[in-house]
C-alpha cells in the first residue's frame, strides 16, 4: 500500500484506543502503522494509505472515541522522512547543526515534523512519541545551520499554534558526545 497520507488519533483511554483502532481499520483500505499505549495512560493509533481512505478512517475513529479524543490529524502527501524517522532502526549519520522540537502531545509533534521536513533541506533523525517521556514527544533533525533554523521555526510555529510547545532548540555545532546521545 502506498502511504501518501497518514492519520493519527490520540486518546485519553487505552480501552478506547483498541476500539478506535478496530473501527479505523474496518472503515477503509488503510494500513496500521502504529497502535500502542503511551505514557500517562494515553493511546495512539497511526494509519497510512490514500488520502480519502485515511480521512474516512480517522473520521470513523473520531466518532468511536466516546469522549476520549485528545487530538487527531490527517496529513496528505506526508514527507517520507517522517515515516522513516518514526521507525528509525538504523541511525542516520548526523552532519551539521542539530534541531530539537518538543511537544506536549504526539499528534502535533508529527504534524510539526512534517512541516520541518517540507520547509527546509534537513534529515529527520528521530520522531519519539511519548514513551518514557511523560506523554510528551520530540523530534530531532540535522542539516546545515540555516536549514535547521528554518525547519525548527516551521515546526515551532505548528506546535505553538496548537498551544502545546515545550521547547525548540537549534545547536549550531553540537559536541560529538551530544550526537552520540541522539543516535
Amino acid at each position: 500500500m502506498n502511504d501518501k497520507s497518514i492519520g493519527l488519533i490520540e486518546l485519553s483511554s487505552v480501552a478506547a484506543g483498541f476500539a478506535v483502532a478496530d473501527t479505523m481499520l474496518k472503515a477503509g483500505n488503510v494500513r496500521l502503522i502504529l497502535s500502542r499505549s503511551i505514557c500517562s495512560g494515553k493511546y495512539m493509533v497511526l494509519i497510512g494509505g490514500q488520502t480519502a481512505a485515511v480521512s474516512a478512517a480517522v473520521d470513523a475513529g473520531v466518532e468511536a472515541a466516546n469522549g476520549c479524543l485528545i487530538d487527531r490529524f490527517v496529513i496528505s502527501n506526508v514527507h517520507p522522512d517522517v515515516i522513516a524517522a518514526l521507525g528509525r532502526s538504523h541511525p542516520v549519520q548526523p552532519e551539521g547543526a542539530l534541531g530539537i522540537l518538543e511537544s506536549f502531545n504526539v499528534a502535533t509533534l508529527i504534524e510539526a515534523a512534517d512541516a520541518c521536513a517540507k520547509a527546509a533541506s534537513v534529515t529527520l533523525l528521530e520522531v519519539r512519541l511519548a514513551m518514557a517521556l511523560g506523554g510528551k514527544a520530540f523530534c530531532t533533525m540535522t542539516g546545515d545551520v540555516g536549514s535547521v533554523q528554518a525547519a525548527v521555526a516551521a515546526g515551532r510555529q505548528v506546535i505553538a499554534n496548537a498551544g502545546v510547545l515545550v521547547n525548540a532548540v537549534v545547536i549550531s555545532r553540537p559536541h560529538p558526545d551530544v550526537y552520540r546521545e541522539v543516535i
